[in-house]
C-alpha cells in the first residue's frame, strides 16, 4: 500500500500522495540554465528529486513514471555570459550542458525519462503566446508580449503572496511597457547579435517562465502530479508558470504537488552566484567521491537549510568508507520496508541514516541477513554504485589531485611569509588543516603529511 507523504508548497501541509493515474506518475523538475558549471546548491536539488524518483520507482515501477527535467538553453544569463567572455552562445551552452551531465553522473543521479531543451520547443511557445493574446490574457507593446496578471485571480496562491504586498523590482522586472508592474514577459525582441526566432510579433525569443509551461504540458499534460525545484524558484518562476498555464487552459491546477528543497548555506549565508560564495560540483568532486558528496547533500531534511562545509564532507567521506566495509557486489530484492518507511515520511533522510547506522552495527557483527538489508538500503539512496576496488582506485586518484592542491597552497604560504604577510600564511595553514593536512616548517623548508 502506498503511504508516501510529501510536503506540498501549494497546500502548505504534508499530504498523502495520490497520483492522477497510478500507471503513469508524472513529475516535472526545473533543470539547469546552461551558462556556467552547476554549484553544489544546484546539486542538492538534483539529488533530492533523484531520491524522490527512486522512491516512486520502488512504489510504482520505473515504466509507470514519466520524469521530465528540462534544459534551459536560451536565456538572458546565457547571452550575457557569451558577450562578457567573447565565446559563441552554442559553445557556452554545449560546454555547460556537457559539464552538467558529467556532474549528474558523478553524483549517481538516474537519467530522467525525457530531457527537453527549450530551443527545440519555440513553435509550441509561439502557439501558446498566440492563444493567450487571443483570449485577452496577454498583450503586445513595442515588440514585447506580457502576461496580464489582472486576468488571473489566483496569482500568489502558491507563494502565499498578496498582489498588494509585492514590490516591483523584487525579483520582478521593472518596465514602463507593462500595464501592471507584476505583468511578466512572454516574448521579447532580440538584438541583431542575439539568438532569435520569427514570430507574429517580430524576431525575438521567449520568456523563461513560458518555456517550462510549454514543455511540461507537451510531455505531461495540462495537469500533472508533481512539480519540483529549488526554493528560489517558488516565486516568481513557479507562480508565473501556474498563472499562464491555468489561465490559458482554463484549469484550476497545473500540478497537484509542488515540492521545493531548501537552500545550501556557507557561513550561514545562502549559497548564490550574487554573493560569490559558491563551490561548483566539479570542484568538490575533484576532492571527494561523488557518493560522499551525495551523502553530505542528503544529511539534512530536504526542506531545511543545509550548512555546507569541509567538515560535513569529511564526515560523509568517513561514513562512506566505513559503510563500504560491508559492501557486497550481489544485489537482492530483500524486503526492507521498515527502513524504507522513513523515506515515505516526506523523504526523511536523517531518520533513514540513523536506521542505516543501526543496520551497519548489527551487520558488522556477522548477521548476514542484515548485511544484505544494509547493502540494499544503501543502493536505494544512490550509493554503493561502485565496487570496492573502483572506490579504492578513485581514492588514490583523489589523493594525487590533493597533492597538487597542497603544494600550490604551500608555495602561496612561503611567498606570504617572505613578504611578511603572516596573517595570510596562518590562514593558509588553517585551510590546509581543515582539509586534513598538517604542515611543519623546518630548516627553511615546509614539510606536510595527511593527518
Amino acid at each position: 500500500m502506498n503511504n508516501l507523504k510529501i510536503s506540498n508548497s501549494l497546500t502548505r501541509s504534508k499530504d498523502l500522495f495520490k497520483p492522477i493515474n497510478p500507471k503513469n506518475i508524472t513529475m516535472y523538475v526545473c533543470g539547469p540554465t546552461v551558462y556556467a558549471d552547476p554549484h553544489v546548491g544546484n546539486g542538492r536539488s538534483l539529488i533530492v528529486f533523484d531520491l524522490l524518483y527512486r522512491v516512486l520507482i520502488k512504489l510504482y515501477g520505473q515504466k509507470n513514471i514519466t520524469y521530465v527535467r528540462n534544459i534551459t538553453d536560451v536565456d538572458d544569463k546565457i547571452i550575457e555570459t557569451s558577450k562578457t567572455k567573447g565565446i559563441p552562445i552554442d559553445k557556452i551552452t554545449s560546454d555547460a550542458a556537457k559539464n552538467f551531465h558529467k556532474n549528474v553522473k558523478d553524483l549517481n543521479c538516474l537519467e530522467p525519462t525525457i530531457e527537453p531543451k527549450a530551443t527545440k520547443h519555440i513553435k509550441e511557445m509561439i502557439k501558446m503566446i498566440d492563444s493567450l493574446i487571443e483570449k485577452k490574457l496577454a498583450y503586445l507593446n513595442n515588440g514585447h508580449v506580457y502576461f496580464l496578471i489582472s486576468e488571473f485571480k489566483n496569482y500568489g496562491k502558491l507563494s502565499n503572496k498578496k498582489l498588494d504586498d509585492l514590490v516591483p523590482g523584487s525579483r520582478v522586472e521593472v518596465s514602463k511597457l507593462k500595464k501592471n508592474p507584476l505583468d511578466f514577459i512572454l516574448w521579447k525582441p532580440a538584438l541583431t547579435d542575439e539568438p532569435s526566432w520569427d514570430s507574429p510579433w517580430g524576431r525575438g525569443r521567449p520568456g523563461w517562465h513560458l518555456e517550462c509551461s510549454v514543455m511540461s504540458e507537451k510531455y505531461l499534460g495540462k495537469t500533472f502530479d508533481i512539480h519540483g525545484g529549488g526554493l528560489d524558484l517558488l516565486f516568481p518562476h513557479h507562480e508565473n508558470e501556474i498563472a499562464q498555464s491555468c489561465a490559458n487552459n482554463s484549469t484550476d491546477v497545473l500540478a497537484n504537488y509542488w515540492i521545493h528543497n531548501g537552500f545550501l548555506t556557507m557561513n550561514k549565508e545562502k549559497m548564490s552566484k550574487s554573493l560569490g560564495n559558491l563551490e561548483t560540483i566539479s570542484e568538490v568532486s575533484g576532492k571527494y567521491n561523488g557518493q560522499a558528496i551525495r551523502l553530505a547533500l542528503l544529511s539534512a531534511h530536504y526542506k531545511q537549510p543545509l550548512e555546507w562545509s569541509d567538515n560535513l564532507l569529511e564526515q560523509s567521506k568517513a561514513t562512506l568508507e566505513k559503510w563500504y566495509e560491508l559492501y557486497d557486489e550481489a544485489e537482492s530484492n530483500i524486503d526492507n520496508s521498515e527502513i524504507f518507511s522513513c523515506l515515505l515520511d516526506d523523504l526523511n533522510t536523517p531518520k533513514y541514516f540513523a536506521k542505516l547506522h543501526e543496520l551497519y552495527n548489527v551487520a558488522s557483527k556477522g548477521d548476514k541477513t542484515k548485511r544484505v538489508e544494509f547493502n540494499e538500503a544503501c543502493r536505494l539512496i544512490g550509493i554503493f554504485n561502485q565496487k570496492k576496488d573502483v572506490l579504492a582506485k578513485e581514492k588514490q586518484d583523489l589523493s594525487n589531485v590533493d597533492k597538487k592542491y597542497i603544494l600550490q597552497k604551500i608555495e602561496e604560504r612561503i611567498k606570504a611569509r617572505k613578504v611578511g604577510d603572516f596573517k595570510l600564511a596562518d590562514k593558509i595553514r588553517d585551510e590546509l588543516s581543515k582539509n586534513g593536512i598538517a604542515i611543519k616548517d623546518k630548516d627553511n623548508n615546509t614539510e606536510w603529511e595527511y593527518k
